[in-house]
């Protein structure tokens, strides 16, 4: 089988990673087998990369860049340029000279790019950069023209169109297009139009039975119509109360209103419309009585029935100064056909222009000539497409090679020279720079899974004025944890160099260095007898505060308190318990006197040796654990918690990751002033080295070690007489006389 394409890889992270050195390369990635990738997918948001030019590269817009994606945009790029190998500077602006002018689609982005500089007044202008292209309101401001299928007042000469395009918005609503301007397109006109077109056929229905809908002729029945509607509920409310009272004449009280209700109302200051009463009757019912149309009406409605009166019933009935429920219903039975035409009556947002101006666009081929311009407009739709395909290759020529060195491979992250697009920035705190900081939407979910990395993680909320809040979270990995807690401040510098407030919310506790690591069973066992010190002293307080209270209290009634007429005994079982307390002390101390001695008489060497394996058998298993966990600490879950699909694990072994957290250092060629007059005294361990030194000289001494070395007297035989732990031996105080002659004269050394 033929090899398409000679790969290099280099290893980092303890995984092979592949080389993109060349446009080849690059052009070549979808032959690359995706087990090879680092990553298979990344969010479109929340990364040191332009997010436009990720939508742009996120096809099926769910927010994911997944690998089939960026291998499209990839061939795109590629091909839209003579050589592709210009991916790989990363350049903000792209020379027209390199566009691949050899193809079709190559001719239609160079004759595009040259449009987009004309319309924003480069004419003359070599390059086009991200910044031409990322403003479609300045590229398309002016041209009557953009291909979006929208159209506006700009788009035509005619006063009349404009006029009509001005109406339109204002009845239907507009549409923005890419100029910036409002405008409409075709679905705006069809339902202008038909709307206009119903309104004009409800109108003719009307003025076909003009004589039955317009009983009082149209403007007239029109008013009358409103007169009516004004009054309709009270006239039918009064006529049903003395309907209700005609049935039961006991009703009348009830239905009429209580003098206890007037007397609320007028308590206040009543104004001349009587607003207050607008819920009383429209009069005092009775049975059988007709409705007054002067006099004892509700003030509050005195006016709706003087319109009533005036523009209906007169008209319909002549003059009257009441009117009974069957005159009422005639009313109603004259206006029926009105008031059902009215209830089919449409168009009702193209209505505030008038049927007359209604007319006259319909009358006219308004319609069609604004379908015109649109249909202009939608011709020069594939140039607007080219426009965008202009700004994909000039954002994918600055932005792909970046996208690809942190998504195919994670070069930038362990190369060290540039941070990688999901590094947000550097968090200072606890005397340290941690550059591996990413930003995080909810730092608990985050946690269930970039808990896995086996990293030592803090999160924390970011603020600064001016700017929502933010959330981060931070990998330490150099130093220790012991000074790391929820509460603590430090400042975070995003990749912009801006400053951030930073607090610490919550802490993945895992190791950070074997050192860390080594001395933690040391640490938490001084923590724990501090712990103990603090509550035997807190205990041993509130006893000697109690007693020294009870004294006060003695002293203070001493005069009323009768004297004890037989001492106390000494209790026998205190007695007891003291003595055993101080056995089991001795017996301790013996114990450890016997061991210490024991390991004394092992020499120097082997005395230091069984230190050191002491402290190692105590350091040992933490350090195991943590080398364990070291090994396995990776990136993975810290990325995948944050929406990635990372195909490797990419750790961060110890090496690695003392270059992404760095601990506070005096710089080169510094001076210290070692004078600090505030300085805490610190432990004398050389005193103590010193009395550990004599210590075991002592004991040496004791044990008769020196006795063959020593003159006679300072020997410990000599000085400590039967006391010597050697005293049944004693030694000759002329070791000389015991060596046999011929040993002496061959020269051995006495023993």
């Amino acid at each position: 089988m033929a090899v398409k394409h000679r790969w290099t890889f280099f290893r980092a992270g303890g995984f092979d990673q592949v080389k993109l050195e060349s446009g080849v390369d690059l052009m070549n990635l979808d032959s690359l087998d995706q087990k090879l990738w680092v990553a298979l997918a990344c969010p479109t948001r929340g990364l040191e990369i332009d997010a436009r030019t990720l939508e742009l590269i996120d096809s099926d817009k769910d927010g994911r860049v997944r690998a089939d994606e960026l291998t499209a945009a990839v061939r795109f790029a590629g091909q839209s340029l003579k050589n592709p190998d210009e991916l790989l500077k990363g350049s903000k602006a792209l020379a027209l000279a390199d566009i691949n002018d050899s193809t079709p689609e190559g001719k239609s982005l160079l004759s595009s790019a040259r449009q987009i500089l004309r319309n924003i007044g480069k004419v003359d202008a070599q390059t086009i950069s991200v910044e031409d292209v990322s403003d479609p309101t300045r590229i398309f401001t002016g041209t009557a023209f953009n291909g979006d299928g929208k159209i506006t007042e700009s788009s035509t000469d005619d006063e009349g169109l404009k006029t009509a395009i001005r109406e339109v918005m204002e009845c239907v609503g507009s549409v923005a297009d890419l100029s910036g301007q409002a405008g409409i397109d075709a679905e705006k006109v069809d339902a202008f139009f038909a709307e206009a077109k119903a309104l004009h056929a409800w109108f003719e229905e009307g003025e076909a039975d003009a004589a039955k809908v317009f009983p009082l002729g149209r403007e007239a029945a029109a008013e009358g119509f409103a007169a009516i509607a004004a009054i309709r509920a009270k006239v039918d409310d009064y006529f049903g109360r003395c309907r209700l009272i005609a049935f039961d004449n006991r009703a009348e009280a009830a239905l009429n209103r209580q003098p206890e209700e007037y007397l609320a109302i007028g308590m206040k200051e009543l104004n001349l419309s009587a607003s207050e009463v607008s819920a009383f009757p429209l009069a005092r019912a009775a049975a059988g009585q007709p409705l007054p149309l002067r006099g004892k009406v509700n003030p509050a409605h005195v006016d709706a029935v003087s319109r009533f009166r005036d523009t209906v019933i007169a008209p319909i009935l002549g003059a009257r100064d009441e009117l009974s429920e069957s005159d009422w219903l005639k009313v109603l039975e004259t206006f029926t056909p009105y008031m059902d035409w009215m209830g089919k009556k449409p168009g009702a947002r193209v209505e505030k222009l008038g049927v007359k101006r209604v007319n006259e666009l319909l009358s006219g081929n308004v319609q069609a000539s604004l379908m015109e311009l649109i249909a202009k407009d939608k011709a020069l739709e594939s140039e607007t497409a080219n426009i965008e395909k202009v700004e994909k290759l000039v954002r994918f020529h600055r932005d792909i090679a970046l996208l690809c060195t942190n998504f195919v491979n994670f070069k930038d992250f362990y190369d060290g020279e540039d941070p990688a697009v999901f590094q947000a920035g550097t968090l200072y705190l606890d005397q340290r720079a941690c550059r591996l900081c990413l930003r995080v939407e909810d730092p608990a979910k985050h946690a269930t899974m970039a808990g896995l990395a086996g990293a030592y993680l803090a999160y924390l909320d970011c603020s600064r004025v001016g700017e929502p809040k933010m959330q981060i979270v931070a990998a330490f990995t150099a130093g220790d944890g012991d000074n790391l807690m929820a509460g603590r401040n430090g400042i975070f510098y995003d990749r912009k160099g801006r400053d951030w407030d930073a607090t610490i919310v919550k802490i993945v506790d895992n190791p950070i260095s074997i050192g860390q690591a080594f001395w933690s069973p040391y640490k938490k066992f001084v923590r724990y007898l501090e712990e103990q010190v603090t509550k035997r002293a807190a205990v041993a307080d509130a006893e000697a505060h109690d007693n020294l209270a009870a004294t006060a209290s003695t002293a203070a009634n001493i005069d009323k308190t009768k004297p004890a007429l037989v001492p106390k005994k000494i209790d026998v079982g205190t007695v007891a318990a003291i003595g055993v307390a101080a056995g089991a002390i001795g017996t301790f101390a013996t114990a450890l006197i016997g061991y210490a001695t024991g390991v004394f008489k092992l020499g120097f060497l082997p005395t230091l040796a069984a230190i050191v394996g002491l402290v190692g058998l105590i350091s040992m298993p933490a350090v195991v654990m943590a080398y364990i966990k070291l090994r396995k600490r990776n990136l993975g879950p810290i990325l995948d918690a944050n929406g990635w699909a990372v195909n490797a694990k990419a750790k961060i072994n110890v090496p690695f990751g003392a270059t992404l957290s760095s601990v506070a250092k005096l710089p080169p060629g510094s001076k210290r002033d070692s004078g600090d007059r505030y300085a805490e005294k610190g432990f004398p361990w050389k005193t103590l080295i010193g009395f550990l030194v004599l210590l075991y000289l002592a004991f040496r001494w004791y044990s008769g070690s020196f006795d063959h070395v020593l003159p006679g007297p300072m020997r410990s035989i000599e000085v400590l007489g039967k006391w010597a732990p050697h005293a049944s031996a004693p030694l000759n105080p002329n070791p000389k006389a015991e060596i046999p002659a011929s040993t002496e004269a061959a020269g051995s050394p006495a023993p």
